[in-house]
């Protein structure tokens, strides 16, 4: 029961929307984090830069020549913000003083796309960017953000011969325990190379809009404040992600737990950028939690696993299409929460055990697209079809009222 109340409102179906009220998540834009919990859903939109296939081959994994072959597409990045202002409070990247922060990212085509985090570039009046090795400074525009997956586009203005993109890999088919690299700017020291493995797939964080992101990728590959935007690497030389956050345990630096961004999660937001300069995501406006063994005899639930629906977003595509959240409340283990809501048991016909699958599913669709939810509602079992919705700018416009701070 302990678990079931650290984790399992501590994930919102906010579209991958991660905020906490007690144990209560909101899902609001896909109003539901599917990092990769259980499903992986990839997302093949083809983009300007190609797709490697992966090679294990020879010395293919050796640190220095990923390093040799790829170091010249890195970024390294300096916004200027606006006259007074400082980069707001983050764990993701590092601030250089007062108005300014810095970050990494890296090119992406011949064209002088380079994609680093949005959180790197939020709020600048100016951006500046190094590339490789040279010490020369080029200027660049912001060709758009999107604070639900944490990535960002920049256009950088320099020599064509200095235009190196990295190449692109299938982040579907990373594996645990197959050796990485990443390369940034940690602390604001240029061209830095770190190694290690990828830890553990299917990750979820909350993004910088209080969503949350799926199938993120964990590495131990030293990460620090100032990596943020730079890219995850293969053995084959080939970008799998983008590095994003670190966990740090209380510590200031890095202690081998760190995240990136998976690159195929990338592909359709960098589509939509070049573009557009604008991404819109699913929201399907619910929140709820994991229901355990534990929790479904306390309450007496039809069901021993799927999701409770605690609260509904009014007027969004879940209310709209019939789905109930909770109508009275009930105390366990001194927490309180919502219940009697519809439970979901299935999307699209596949059982669901958990929240993140429900997440899972809204992040991998589109504005627009139909899912079929299977509830229990007392002893009835129903087939809803929703309709989803374009996910809010923030999670926090998907709330009614204050709400806490959000669920780590």
């Amino acid at each position: 029961m302990r678990r079931f109340f650290r984790t399992s409102f501590g994930s919102a179906l906010a579209g991958g929307a991660v905020v906490g009220v007690l144990f209560m998540v909101a899902i609001g834009a896909g109003w539901i984090e599917a990092e990769d919990s259980s499903t992986t859903t990839t997302v093949t939109t083809p983009i300007a830069a190609p797709v490697a296939a992966r090679d294990s081959g020879e010395d293919a994994n050796l640190v220095n020549q990923i390093y040799r072959r790829t170091g010249g597409g890195i970024a390294f990045i300096k916004a200027q913000l606006g006259e007074g202002e400082s980069p707001s409070p983050s764990p993701f990247g590092e601030p250089e003083g007062e108005g300014a922060a810095t970050g990494s990212g890296f090119l992406i085509d011949a064209e002088g796309h380079v994609i680093t985090n949005s959180h790197v570039v939020e709020g600048a009046k100016q951006v500046e960017v190094t590339l490789g090795s040279s010490d020369a400074v080029y200027d660049a525009e912001i060709i758009g953000t999107d604070p639900a997956t944490d990535v960002a586009m920049l256009e950088v203005d320099a020599p064509a011969d200095q235009l190196r993109p990295l190449t692109l890999g299938d982040s579907s088919k990373v594996q645990v325990g197959e050796p990485v690299i990443a390369i940034g700017t940690p602390f604001g020291l240029e061209r830095t190379v770190t190694a290690g493995i990828v830890s553990a797939l299917q990750r979820q964080i909350q993004a910088p809009n209080g969503f949350s992101i799926s199938h993120v990728i964990q590495t131990d590959a030293a990460i620090n404040p100032g990596n943020s935007g730079g890219p995850l690497i293969d053995a084959s030389g080939s970008v799998i992600g983008i590095n994003s956050q670190i966990q740090t345990g209380g510590s200031s630096g890095n202690v081998g737990i760190g995240f990136a961004v998976p690159i195929n999660t990338a592909r359709d937001v960098i589509r939509q950028l070049k573009a557009s300069g604008e991404v819109e995501h699913a929201y399907l406006g619910i929140s709820g939690g994991t229901i355990t063994a534990d929790l479904a005899e306390a309450l007496k639930l039809p069901v021993d696993s799927g999701v409770l629906v605690d609260e509904i977003v009014e007027g969004g595509p879940a209310d709209e299409a019939g789905i109930r959240g909770g109508d009275s409340s009930a105390t366990i283990e001194g927490a309180s929460i919502k219940v009697g809501g519809d439970v979901i048991v299935a999307v699209d016909g596949r059982d669901v055990t958990g929240m993140e699958e429900v997440i899972n599913a809204v992040n991998a669709a589109a504005p627009g697209d139909e899912l079929t939810l299977t509830v229990r509602r007392g002893d009835e079992t129903k087939e809803v079809t929703v309709t989803l919705g374009v996910r809010p700018e923030s999670a926090e416009d998907t709330q009614s009222g204050p709400v806490g701070p959000p669920a780590k």
